[in-house]
């Protein structure tokens, strides 16, 4: 997606078809299991299903011209790994400009290898930015407690912590010091949820540069170059690149 353009339900006209509009966009979504990089304009793509206007479909039609050129792009599973679990959470506050919620992004690893991924907006309105990404720590870390769960079903040692990475220090120190819960009673007691498995060393926080913030592809448009950067460390390639 374009970065300069903001998408909302208001501006430009109303499609005379629009299910030309909803047919595109549901085919869309079965993609995203398999392609993690076109997961955030799908997302932000579905809201405007009950209204579409002309600037959605024009971005719709992008999504496909971005796809007809890397038809053999997918995800890279090594055949070695270390099954130690790891998880990215990061949120781009305020960004859906209707209704001023947050998008989050979580995605996790097991090894070298990207096992889930989601892109959402949060159920309510987030007061400051350290909330936002809060409460996309809260969601990755619900992601690792059910990935560490199936895994224990299929006799892999979990006995390490899995490790969380965020970018925002904010989040990591209410996560880390209960001091800083005094300042958080505004939040719902779900949230606390990573403090709690922080405390019971099931979860290990870590702080990560947001230029190395895998996440970013699930929360905003990114330009090309970092966009590529990005997907590519997250294990997505193209059969048809030279290598």
């Amino acid at each position: 997606m374009d970065p300069s353009d903001v998408l909302n339900g208001e501006t430009g006209t109303l499609l005379a078809n629009v299910e030309q509009y909803r047919r595109l966009v549901g085919k869309l979504m079965y993609l995203t299991f398999t392609r993690p990089d076109i997961t955030f304009a799908v997302h932000k793509l579905c809201q405007f299903t009950s209204a579409p206007r002309q600037p959605h479909l024009n971005a719709v039609y992008k999504v496909l011209h971005y796809l007809k050129g890397t038809v053999g792009q997918g995800m890279f599973y090594s055949a070695t790994s270390d099954f130690r679990l790891k998880a990215f959470a990061d949120a781009d506050w305020g960004r859906c400009t209707d209704s001023r919620r947050s998008v989050f992004g979580i995605c996790t690893f097991i090894g070298p290898s990207l096992v889930s991924w989601k892109s959402n907006k949060q159920d309510t309105v987030s007061m400051s930015f350290a909330e936002s990404e809060y409460r996309s720590m809260a969601a990755a870390v619900k992601e690792i407690l059910w990935i560490r769960k199936l895994m224990v079903d299929l006799w892999v040692d979990i006995s390490k912590a899995s490790t969380l990475y965020c970018d925002n220090t904010a989040a990591l120190h209410i996560a880390n010091n209960l001091v800083f819960h005094e300042w958080t009673k505004h939040l719902e007691m779900d949230c606390h949820i990573v403090r709690e498995k922080v405390q019971l060393g099931i979860i290990k926080t870590l702080h990560v540069g947001t230029e190395h913030q895998l996440v970013d592809v699930f929360t905003k448009p990114l330009f090309p170059t970092q966009f590529l950067r990005l997907i590519r460390k997250m294990g997505v390639i193209n059969i048809y690149t030279p290598s």
